[in-house]
């Protein structure tokens, strides 16, 4: 396989690849989009971990995206560009995999305000109202489990009962009212 790169950031031994892209219809997310293949073939024959893309737009504005090796995207690039080549060497009809092609994962590098989304808004909502409950139970838990003797494979009462693995993990879950045994009084 072979590569014909635009070069390599001495530094990190990033792969570097330069592009011109039009202003109008520019965005971060379709460049990487766009680029993504060339860049994680590149990074695959120069053993790479980490390409820059490097963007002059129209407008004379310059960005500079960083993308990491992605192995699953570079296994499934590597397969249909091989099975690509049988097709151009035995003169058959290329057949695509009906697959979506996986979602390139960049370094985050922007600020949003989700203040005008409603979902947004909902969900934050649930977060800070159920946020406390939820460090309260991991709390309880974290020592129920100190609770659950060594040498047992279960402990059960008050609606709960816990169980232990073979790798020696606890976990918990509620039982059928039916189930609950209540402490005696004393």
């Amino acid at each position: 396989m072979g590569a014909t790169l635009d070069g390599v950031v001495e530094q990190t031994g990033a792969v570097f690849e330069a592009k011109f892209m039009l202003p109008w219809s520019f965005s971060e997310e379709a460049a990487a989009e766009k680029h993504m293949a060339q860049l994680q073939h590149n990074m695959w024959v120069t053993a790479a971990r980490n390409a820059v893309l490097s963007i002059i737009t129209g407008g004379g504005k310059w960005v500079e995206i960083k993308v990491h090796a992605d192995p699953l995207y570079q296994h499934l690039l590597l397969t249909a560009e091989k099975k690509f080549w049988r097709c151009v060497q035995s003169g058959e009809q290329p057949i695509l995999f009906n697959i979506e092609t996986p979602r390139p994962r960049l370094e985050a590098v922007k600020i949003v305000d989700m203040a005008s989304s409603n979902l947004w808004a909902d969900l934050a909502a649930v977060y800070l109202r159920t946020r406390e409950a939820h460090s309260e139970h991991e709390a309880a838990k974290a020592d129920l489990k100190k609770l659950v003797p060594e040498d047992a494979k279960e402990a059960a009462g008050h609606g709960i009962r816990a169980k232990r693995s073979r790798s020696g993990a606890v976990s918990f879950e509620a039982q059928a009212v039916a189930e609950v045994v209540h402490a005696p009084i004393q």
